[in-house]
């Protein structure tokens, strides 16, 4: 009798577990989700800003030099981390898949409170195909490689042959269903990253066989019918290159584009955006969570096949986005100064902004400016467990403040109510109209009476959020701000109160009172250059 209660337990049980885990996947994956004119990660159910770091290239292949960076993690603040996962090592040999570098990693993360983004080395890794498994390498009928002009094999797969293909899309497809078996419930990884920062080099586009066969031909209709239906929205250089030859609906694609590196582009990242939606694709049928792609960009003056050509570009944003509705948004790698060009060029309707790869020497101002001024949904220096005082260093002190403001942030994503400023000796100061006032930013060395330099001005910035018309809370480091009314009444901007603080427990927790020469007895504020600070400004309007 006992027995025949503790079988119906059992099923009751069992039952339960697989409503739980209908549920689970039906509504409590992670998503991304519009809030105003902002997309936001959302995660078991709220939004979920990524305070990231990316490892370097090989510290997640042995698990004992992974566990040893968990605890600089935590000490620089961050709740999430951007750890590689590597086909060669998942798939030593065919059709055998060992997972257990992706548990490691995931128990790690769980011990420890930090959210994951898988990026899949898989295919290509930086333009080459160094991370795909022996057995592949060297089975070049099988997997045949691009080629350059000269006919010459290149270490680049060429995305032209459905056995490279089906290969990385089989495996991909193991390793979702994998995650999907383990995290379902925790969610510990949130997001994945397919590929990285594909392109081609040292030419525009793959010379091989079959990439010939596919140039001569026509140009696919699922594009030209993009391009129609988005012509007047298609960016400058697409719409350009395409009405150079009158805006054809029909032919090869040189008939289409014209000849030229352009042309060649144009056609690589097609096929590259149509390969990576079938491998996408494919993982999302088991497991689906976001997906990106991440870019490598463009120096100033190079052409096609000079740098890696045919990625996630700006310019190329409207070919990946017909060729690749399976990924979810496009993001930027930025090792450039001219942060704010590069960020802001990806801030565009339907693609949230998220910064995969940053470099980690640089000041974390442009996270302010990222998240503050265009809603970004996270941010992540490169090699981060390479940064020495993790306790104490730019990423630590600013992830702190970042974290402190992060509900604040949240709960205006998309609203209007938040802006950013980053400064530098190219550009040391910024307007800004929010609720009824005007910001005024300016570099702390540019200041009169602030900091002098003799080499180029450090970077730096802040964000600012409106909590009522009259109240802000201002964070960052480095900028001197004035105010003014926004309305023409003859009326000038003064300064109520102004408080240095930080929030504990989500509640604002006032500290100094900044008056008197902190604010240069009230004609501005100031946040200094030399760490991340806090400051909430009450401002009021006299005549």
């Amino acid at each position: 009798m006992s027995g025949t209660r503790n079988s119906g337990l059992v099923l009751v049980i069992l039952f339960m577990s697989v409503i739980v885990n209908a549920q689970t996947l039906d509504g409590g994956i992670p998503r991304l989700q519009s809030q105003g004119n902002a997309t936001q990660l959302i995660v078991d159910g709220k939004p979920f800003l990524m305070l990231a770091g990316e490892t370097g290239n090989s510290s997640a292949s042995d698990l004992k030099y992974l566990d040893s960076v968990w605890p600089k993690i935590v000490k620089m603040n961050l709740n999430t981390l951007l750890v590689p996962v590597y086909w060669e090592l998942i798939e030593p040999e065919e059709g055998r898949f060992d997972f257990a570098l992706v548990d490691g990693a995931i128990k790690g993360a769980r011990k420890h409170n930090i959210k994951l983004v898988f990026l899949w080395f898989g295919t290509w890794k930086n333009s080459m195909s160094c991370y795909v498994p022996l057995w592949v390498k060297t089975n070049q009928e099988r997997f045949p490689r691009a080629r350059d002009a000269q006919g010459r094999a290149l270490e680049i797969l060429t995305p032209f042959n459905d056995e490279n293909l089906k290969a990385d899309a089989k495996v991909f497809t193991a390793l979702m269903k994998h995650i999907r078996k383990i995290d379902a419930v925790h969610h510990t990884v949130v997001l994945v990253q397919v590929e990285n920062e594909i392109g081609m080099i040292p030419d525009a586009r793959d010379h091989s066989k079959e990439a010939e066969k596919f140039f001569g031909t026509s140009v696919p209709t699922e594009l030209l019918g993009y391009l129609q239906k988005h012509k007047e929205s298609l960016t400058p250089e697409l719409k350009k290159a395409w009405g150079n030859n009158g805006f054809k609906t029909s032919g090869t694609w040189e008939e289409v584009f014209s000849k030229g590196l352009q042309t060649d582009e144009l056609f690589m990242a097609w096929y590259f955006a149509r390969y990576i939606d079938a491998v996408a694709a494919a993982g999302k049928k088991e497991y689906p969570l976001p997906m990106f792609v991440n870019a490598a960009l463009i120096r100033p003056g190079y052409k096609p096949g000079q740098y890696p050509s045919a990625g996630p570009l700006p310019h190329l944003f409207d070919v990946w986005k017909a060729g690749a509705p399976a990924i979810d948004f496009l993001s930027p790698d930025i090792y450039f100064k001219n942060f704010a060009e590069w960020s802001t060029r990806y801030d565009r309707p339907g693609n949230p902004l998220f910064i995969p790869e940053a470099q980690n020497i640089q000041s974390m101002a442009n996270a302010f400016f990222a998240i503050g001024q265009l809603n970004a949904i996270g941010y992540s220096p490169f090699s981060i467990e390479s940064l020495d005082h993790p306790e104490n260093n730019d990423v630590s002190r600013a992830y702190d403040v970042l974290k402190q403001l992060t509900p604040l942030i949240n709960a205006n994503q998309g609203k209007g109510t938040m802006a950013g400023a980053l400064l530098d000796s190219a550009s040391h100061k910024a307007r800004i109209e929010l609720g009824e006032f005007v910001f005024n930013v300016r570099h702390e060395y540019s200041w009169p009476y602030g900091a002098r330099n003799q080499g180029e001005n450090p970077r730096y910035g802040c964000m600012i959020i409106m909590i009522s018309p009259t109240e802000y809370f201002i964070a960052g480091r480095g900028v001197v701000v004035t105010f003014e009314p926004r309305s023409n009444d003859g009326s000038t901007a003064g300064i109520g109160i102004v408080d240095q603080g930080r929030f504990s427990g989500g509640k604002w927790i006032p500290g100094l009172r900044m008056n008197g020469d902190q604010t240069h007895q009230g004609r501005h504020m100031n946040l200094p250059g030399h760490t991340y600070s806090i400051q909430k400004v009450q401002l009021y309007k006299y005549k």
